[in-house]
């Protein structure tokens, strides 16, 4: 298995978009308009998943000196701060026939190592209650349940401090 971890550029715009629907429920999908706003906003926390040159997955997410990720965020680019002390994750997409296999721990270890270089101070997400004990192998810690009401669902915010 050769993968190779890119920064996904606007050109990448339905890729994302398709791999989105058929990672996440419609509610918590999100849209394409929102994935060209992110691409254009922080490509440089955008990357691309391929294995011998198809996309098979991807992680995103914008800076903030936020400690939790809030709602407004996931649509309203505003809210990145190219100078901010976090990362966000935003979503952690592989498309299904590729789970299992390592890519989004690829992902992830990247994203951590990016802003680490960058000179950040953590990266936060917020995942649902079946995900915590695989951020925690990471070094996330679980702050509780988020004031993130996203698609409807419960989430729970995670810290990984440096």
């Amino acid at each position: 298995m050769a993968i190779t971890i890119r920064n996904a550029s606007i050109d990448d715009l339905d890729t994302v978009s398709h791999i989105e629907a058929e990672c996440f429920p419609k509610a918590e999908a999100a849209t394409r308009n929102s994935f060209e706003q992110r691409l254009r906003a922080f490509p440089e926390s955008f990357f691309i998943a391929e294995e011998n040159g198809n996309a098979i997955g991807f992680i995103n997410g914008c800076a903030t000196d936020s400690l939790t990720i809030f709602d407004e965020m996931f649509d309203d680019i505003s809210h990145h701060k190219p100078d901010g002390k976090y990362q966000t994750v935003f979503g952690l997409d592989v498309m299904p026939e590729n789970r299992k296999t390592g890519i989004a721990a690829i992902l992830m270890e990247h994203m951590i190592n990016e802003a680490r270089a960058k000179g950040r101070s953590g990266v936060i997400l917020t995942c649902k209650e079946s995900l915590i004990h695989y951020y925690e192998k990471f070094g996330y810690r679980n702050l509780g349940i988020s004031k993130s009401v996203h698609g409807g669902a419960v989430w729970y915010d995670m810290l990984l401090n440096f």
